[in-house]
């Protein structure tokens, strides 16, 4: 594994209607926030490469097994030559046999976090850094928009930047070593 890529994956969900982080209300009275009809949503796939921060995304409209599976061919389309290594979370669309079949067959392995520690995992980093500049508080026209503009402000970091905010080049990183 040690001359393999080195990538973490994760999905994030972006809706519409952003997180409200910060508002203004009188004491004592609740802040109104309207909303109507419903909220769009899209899946946001994505890798980073732990050693060059590159990254790879896509873009679906749910998370399933499908979707996961797009995501591998995506990654093998821009990581053509030798192993690849993926660290990921134990999501059912990861864990399906149909998805660790064509894992296997592109010769992705596969490194399990465990459960329950979207801490560990430096996409979760960087889909939290994306969200807080991008997402929260700011209302797009549409969710296309707003995906538009997410990817393009994580793809528009420089790869150190990236590492950085992911937390792959902090002192404390749990892989340190490894890579």
């Amino acid at each position: 594994m040690r001359h393999a890529v080195q990538l973490a994956e994760d999905e994030t969900d972006l809706r519409l209607f952003p997180p409200l982080r910060c508002g203004w209300a009188l004491r004592g009275q609740p802040a109104p926030v309207p909303i109507s009809g419903s909220n769009a949503k899209r899946v946001l796939f994505g890798a980073l490469n732990l050693r060059t921060g590159h990254r790879v995304f896509l873009v679906r409209r749910q998370q399933g097994g499908v979707d996961q599976r797009a995501f591998l061919e995506e990654v093998r389309r821009h990581y053509t030559r030798g192993q690849v290594a993926l660290l990921l979370d134990e999501d059912s669309s990861h864990t399906a046999g149909a998805s660790q079949e064509l894992a296997e067959e592109l010769d992705i392995e596969r490194l399990w976090l465990p459960k329950r520690s979207p801490h560990l995992n430096p996409m979760d980093h960087l889909w939290r850094h994306g969200k807080e500049v991008k997402s929260a508080n700011h209302q797009y026209d549409s969710i296309d928009v707003q995906v538009e503009q997410f990817i393009g402000y994580l793809s528009g970091l420089s790869r150190q930047q990236a590492l950085r905010k992911a937390g792959v080049l902090s002192e404390d990183f749990w892989l340190k070593g490894v890579l």
